[in-house]
């Protein structure tokens, strides 16, 4: 397959053994019943292998739609996938799954969301601070708060559950491209989506998110003033405004470094890009 014949949303990069493999919100399911994530594969980012499950929804798994946003992260030995989900029953969150390859097959990881259970919450990425200590940084939805928020949470060794409170680290309306949003059901406010972090060779500790502005859905960038998830984050110009984002940040085989985000934001037409990028 070629990259621009894959329909996904929320694309994530992993280089692994000379091998890329990427992720994503399924483009077909995105807004309603779902059952799973797949995993395509490259040399060269450019040609894919056929799309394979990683997980799959046995039927024992708790969420039934909205399979969002999967990353995947090693982590003491194995492979851990973060991603959202959703029921009848339980508010939007991200839970943890797990598996011995990057390929899969996933199993339920954590029990049901990590993130707090009353709250609507999407798209948790992994960070792992200067001490060693693990974090999933995460939107609380602007569906729910109006303006939308990220926020950082530590989590416990075994990345089971949370071991702390959400820390605010923005909202939405402090990036002044940030546009106003009307909602079907009547409701205004700020989106806050994709969040991911990236430590550049200068120790600089970015966040990329995303939002709508008056081009579309854009990438948004903000910088740690101390480095860490503790600092206040200062927005900084968006890396791309022209109706595409949800990011990330990664390495190619030469090292350079890479943007990839789909779009454009329209269902069934939304796939991958990449873009070098110099921070």
């Amino acid at each position: 397959m070629r990259t621009e014949e894959i329909n996904i949303r929320d694309p994530f990069v992993l280089l692994w053994k000379d091998t890329y493999y990427l992720y994503g919100t399924r483009g077909a399911t995105c807004w309603g019943p779902a059952t799973g994530f797949d995993v395509y594969q490259s040399q060269d980012l450019e040609n894919w292998s056929a799309p394979q499950p990683c997980f799959e929804n046995d039927g024992a798994f708790w969420a039934t739609m909205n399979y969002w946003a999967p990353e995947v992260h090693p982590w003491r030995g194995a492979w851990y996938m973060f991603a959202s989900f959703k029921s009848e029953e339980k508010h939007r969150g991200t839970a943890i799954l797990r598996a011995e390859s990057p390929a899969g097959p996933f199993q339920p990881w954590s029990e049901g969301p990590v993130t707090p259970e009353d709250w609507e919450c999407l798209d948790g990425t992994f960070y792992v601070d200067r001490q060693g200590r693990p974090w999933i940084i995460f939107c609380h939805e602007w569906v729910q708060v109006g303006d939308g928020e990220i926020l950082a949470m530590p989590l416990t060794e075994d990345l089971k559950e949370s071991a702390g409170e959400p820390r605010l680290l923005f909202r939405a309306s402090e990036a002044a491209w940030a546009k106003e949003v009307h909602h079907s059901s009547g409701q205004t406010g700020y989106v806050t989506d994709g969040p991911f972090l990236w430590r550049d060779e200068n120790d600089r500790l970015l966040l990329l998110w995303s939002s709508l502005s008056e081009t579309g859905y854009t990438q948004g960038l903000a910088i740690s003033e101390n480095g860490e998830v503790d600092g206040k984050f200062i927005q900084l110009p968006p890396l791309f405004r022209e109706d595409g984002g949800h990011g990330m940040l990664f390495r190619d085989k030469k090292g350079q470094l890479m943007l990839t985000l789909h779009r454009p934001n329209e269902h069934l037409k939304e796939h991958p890009i990449f873009l070098p990028v110099d921070l």
